[in-house]
């Protein structure tokens, strides 16, 4: 597959074909996103149209400081930030919960990404997570980016990206605690 930055050149030049390859790339990544962050797969295949299209209207304004895919993800972040700011959200401010899972791809997460019988624990425990955290663990553990890139994409510093780490993940650990206490009572009690 060629090079982010060869499918840019050509796009600039024109090429719709290199549009298509580019977007195909990144389109589950982002959509993956974008569904972990609004938990309703249609807003998030609306949302993340939106985001390509923004991004073919910016790809001019794409400087190759740093990488596509953190630019791309910045879009993305600001765009769902657009999002929940927007009265669009306000109306339907009823979240449904997450009914499919998008596994994680990344091998090096957490165990209690990884546990099956908590999935949905930790669905909802993130969703509880402040937005800010949320972006922050869902960048880390399901798409594997490093923390500059997080810190880059969200225009925080680095030690701001790992305080949110750090606090989503501890809130993460508690509420699941919980979430395994309260099983173990009602198989205690059965």
């Amino acid at each position: 597959m060629p090079e982010d930055q060869e499918l840019i050149e050509e796009i600039l030049r024109g090429s719709k074909a290199a549009m298509e390859v580019l977007t195909r790339k990144y389109y589950k990544p982002i959509y993956a996103f974008v569904y972990r962050k609004v938990g309703n797969k249609e807003m998030a295949y609306d949302l993340t149209q939106e985001i390509f299209i923004k991004m073919m209207q910016r790809i001019k304004s794409y400087s190759n400081k740093g990488s596509f895919k953190s630019w791309l993800y910045t879009i993305a972040v600001n765009h769902c930030r657009d999002y929940w700011r927007s009265a669009d959200y306000k109306q339907t401010s009823t979240q449904t919960e997450l009914q499919e899972t998008i596994k994680s791809e990344n091998s090096n997460v957490p165990y209690i990404f990884e546990r099956k019988e908590t999935r949905e624990q930790v669905k909802v425990a993130i969703n509880s997570l402040p937005d800010i955290q949320r972006e922050a663990v869902i960048l880390k553990y399901y798409h594997g980016m490093k923390i500059q890139e997080i810190a880059d994409i969200t225009k925080a510093n680095v030690s701001t990206v790992k305080s949110r780490l750090k606090q989503g993940l501890g809130k993460l650990a508690t509420a699941l605690e919980r979430g395994e206490g309260n099983g173990q009572k009602r198989q205690t009690k059965q």
